[in-house]
């Protein structure tokens, strides 16, 4: 009950790898852990305002260092004309007197690395801006970005009360228990006047399968094989079919000279309209004729009414 595991050691080995990649004898392994802290300490100090969110060290045999910053501001770390780096590696090289390396990588989306996150939410009350309104909108700039949970908890003074107390928002879902969830974790301190308040950030990305990542590995060697045979056998097939093809042009020539008969029917057209007169001037009497018949028609049948109105009254 209570006993709080970090997610990002939680979940080393699983999917996520070390920060450090080196390998060390007995003897030299605390010189070497040491080395890589205060290195850490020197870079995030110097570049605080550049949006560090972490620092990986990998040595080689050689006696190399290779230091790589994931940044969301690479312009600051770089500096003009890559100047700023220079003077970093300049200086890594005098302290630990080994050869250093720095290559630097963008973070594309910043709103969805926790580290990152909690430093914005830190200088956010830093500059006495309400801790809620900080979070609410970590939260929804967050959940925009494509994130599938968030949860953020500020501890101490808030608001500069006398007795330090602890908040947290939470929205979506956040699977601390499984190892197969994606969940970046990150924490930093706002230093106020009133005391340093402390805020955590776990943020739900996807889950992912570790056997499913063994299998895509495999099927990604199988795959391009596959496909570097597959266009060889279709261009070969295709080949002969446009040869083919060349004798069905030779017979659309001929149809295009059927089209020139069509020229001649336009005078039949004009003289249809001269036979189309008379023929409406003979056919008017011809209504004629047939109104009068219902004309006829119209005098017989009243007098049959007649006849029957008068046989109705004789039988009253």
């Amino acid at each position: 009950m209570g006993h709080k595991v970090h997610p990002n050691a939680f979940r080393l080995g699983v999917f996520r790898p070390w920060e450090a990649n080196w390998f060390a004898n007995p003897k030299d392994y605390t010189k070497m852990l040491h080395e890589d802290l205060e290195m850490r300490r020197v870079i995030l100090a110097r570049l605080r305002n550049a949006g560090i969110a972490k620092i990986e060290t990998e040595r080689s045999s050689n006696a190399q260092l290779t230091v790589t910053i994931h940044t969301a501001k690479p312009g600051i770390v770089i500096g003009k004309g890559g100047s700023s780096v220079d003077q970093l590696r300049e200086d890594l090289e005098k302290r630990f007197g080994n050869r250093v390396r720095i290559s630097i990588q963008e973070i594309k989306q910043p709103e969805l690395d926790a580290q990152l996150v909690a430093e914005n939410i830190a200088s956010q009350i830093e500059r006495r801006i309400s801790y809620k309104r900080a979070m609410k909108q970590a939260i929804l700039r967050t959940m925009r970005s494509g994130a599938k949970g968030v949860r953020i908890y500020c501890g101490g003074r808030l608001r500069g009360a006398e007795m330090a107390r602890r908040e947290w928002d939470r929205e979506g879902r956040v699977p601390l228990h499984t190892l197969r969830a994606d969940i970046d974790f990150g924490r930093a301190t706002a230093k106020t006047t009133f005391g340093a308040i402390g805020v955590k950030v776990w943020i739900y990305k996807d889950q992912i399968s570790p056997v499913q990542r063994r299998l895509a590995a495999i099927q990604e060697d199988t795959v391009p094989i596959a496909e570097v045979i597959a266009p060889q056998l279709e261009v070969v097939e295709n080949a002969p079919e446009p040869v083919a093809g060349v004798a069905v042009p030779t017979a659309e020539p001929t149809a295009e000279p059927a089209a020139k008969p069509a020229a001649p029917r336009r005078p039949r057209t004009t003289a249809a309209p001269k036979t189309a007169a008379p023929k409406t001037a003979a056919a008017k009497p011809a209504p004629k004729a047939a109104a009068a018949k219902p004309k006829a028609e119209a005098t017989k049948k009243p007098a049959a009414k007649k006849a029957t109105t008068t046989t109705r009254t004789t039988k009253s």
